[in-house]
């Protein structure tokens, strides 16, 4: 423990700028933590502890949480956080946050950060970021959801899309290859997750396209935090195959919805 507190690792955002202290973690505060506040404090009146409670923000310009005990899985993810009983309670968790979210009113003056929103929008917070990263685990299951960043408004089977670009991954064999263990069978943990988080049949059949949808988001932010000049944008997409891995994700995806869709509806 130094005297900034114990940093925590993971992301790539506030990378080296997280630190917990006791119970509570301090981190860089969101330009819109005036909205993203009291919207944490709302999902715990509506049932869902299973997020960072916020406390305060300090005079410099940083916001403090409660800590989440768990465990967090970081890259190259290990074989237990990738088990199907482990996808499937990732898909529960998002499914409770989202009953609860719908119940809280979004705050519509405020700036929620558009890099990886629902382009269509919607009324529901979208936490948008649901990676290996953001989820605490324990005994196997997914716990608690953390770094609320980037969330925004948008539609709750965005938020899934998302979340399966992550988990399932909806990633061509030679890029999951790079972060992931071998052999996860795409389609099926893809359903796996649908169930998990209980999709309509109506939502099964758009999924693979909001999907693809989600990519394009994605990889449209890369891009700008490369031509910003981030170092670690610069760095991550480099050693992971540039911008010819993104063309052979997106590929894959496109050739591979008609299997998605049949493995999401039969």
């Amino acid at each position: 423990m130094t005297a900034e507190g114990e940093a925590l690792v993971g992301g790539m955002v506030n990378a080296g700028a997280v630190f917990r202290r006791g119970e509570l973690v301090e981190r860089p505060a969101p330009p819109n933590a005036g909205a993203l506040h009291p919207y944490l404090l709302a999902l715990r009146e509506h049932g869902f502890d299973a997020a960072p409670a916020p406390v305060g923000l300090t005079a410099d310009g940083r916001e403090q949480l409660t800590f989440v005990p768990g465990d967090v899985a970081l890259p190259p993810f290990p074989d237990w956080v990738m088990t199907k009983a482990a996808l499937r309670s990732v898909g529960s968790l998002l499914r409770r946050l989202h009953e609860a979210g719908a119940a809280v009113a979004v705050d519509t003056r405020a700036e929620w950060p558009r890099h990886l929103a629902d382009p269509a929008g919607g009324t529901m917070l979208c936490h948008n970021d649901v990676c290996p990263e953001n989820v605490v685990f324990r005994d196997g299951r997914a716990a608690a959801l953390i770094d609320f960043d980037m969330a925004a408004p948008g539609r709750p089977l965005w938020d899934v899309a998302m979340t399966a670009r992550y988990w399932v991954p909806m990633l061509d064999p030679v890029s999951a290859a790079a972060l992931y263990p071998a052999g996860l069978d795409a389609p099926a943990r893809l359903r796996i997750l649908a169930d998990g988080y209980g999709l309509s049949t109506p939502e099964r059949a758009e999924l693979p396209g909001v999907i693809e949808q989600a990519t394009e988001v994605c990889r449209t932010f890369v891009a700008h935090r490369v031509a910003e000049g981030s170092p670690l944008y610069l760095q991550a997409l480099a050693e992971r195959g540039g911008w010819e891995r993104w063309n052979r994700m997106q590929t894959w995806l496109a050739d591979h919805r008609e299997t998605f869709t049949t493995a999401l509806l039969n």
